[in-house]
């Protein structure tokens, strides 16, 4: 889902920009840096009260302000890539089953597949709450399986993260697709090699027509 449907990094340092500025902090990804790092999470508030009291910035009152705004402005800067909603109409439109597995709360997966109009493509979703393990954990994919009611030799997984997505779907027998576009973690490598590489999600449905054939 993020960064595979829509551009999470660019939508979280959009709103990491206009929470530092609000805070009178101009310097542009600095606070996105915090959101980097493994201590806190890569989608926790507290990676915005570290920046501010590291900042010396008083907490009370301005970090709820603060992350309440971190959040609509994320959710405002989320757009689907180009191609993604003619691609999901083209799979639909043939009658093939899609399904979502991401690392996200169900709450926040849902706020933005509403945002980005996509939710009705998607008959299942596995979130992070369902299942309490995080990719590349096998989990989320053995219930997306199971959702789906299929097996692995019948599912196409497309994901941007080699470690996280490709590699263990691979391990699981699944055919898979890397988005390189979504791709923007150059440390987040992994040696195996997915099936097929996408430069767009516009190229997806020429992939799905040769399996079809």
């Amino acid at each position: 889902m993020d960064n595979t449907l829509f551009d999470l990094v660019g939508a979280q340092m959009a709103a990491c920009r206009a929470v530092s500025r609000s805070l009178g902090v101009m310097e542009d990804d600095r606070l996105f840096e915090y959101f980097l790092r493994p201590v806190r999470g890569f989608e926790s508030h507290e990676n915005i009260l570290d920046f501010m009291l590291d900042r010396g910035i008083p907490v009370s009152g301005l970090y709820d302000t603060a992350r309440r705004m971190y959040e609509q402005e994320k959710i405002r800067a989320i757009t689907p890539y180009p191609g993604v909603v003619d691609t999901l109409n083209m799979i639909r439109n043939l009658g093939l089953p899609m399904g979502i597995i991401t690392d996200a709360h169900s709450r926040d997966a849902v706020m933005r597949l509403q945002k980005t109009e996509l939710l009705p493509y998607f008959c299942c979703m596995v979130t992070y709450d369902m299942v309490r393990v995080k990719k590349p954990a096998p989990e989320p994919f053995i219930v997306a399986l199971d959702m789906l009611r299929t097996t692995t030799d019948e599912v196409l997984l497309v994901g941007d993260s080699p470690r996280r997505d490709i590699e263990p779907a691979k391990k699981l027998g699944f055919r898979t697709v890397y988005a390189r576009y979504g791709d923007r973690f150059s440390d987040d490598r992994s040696s195996v090699q997915a099936d097929y590489t996408l430069n767009t999600m516009a190229e997806l449905p020429e992939i799905l027509s040769g399996l079809l054939e």
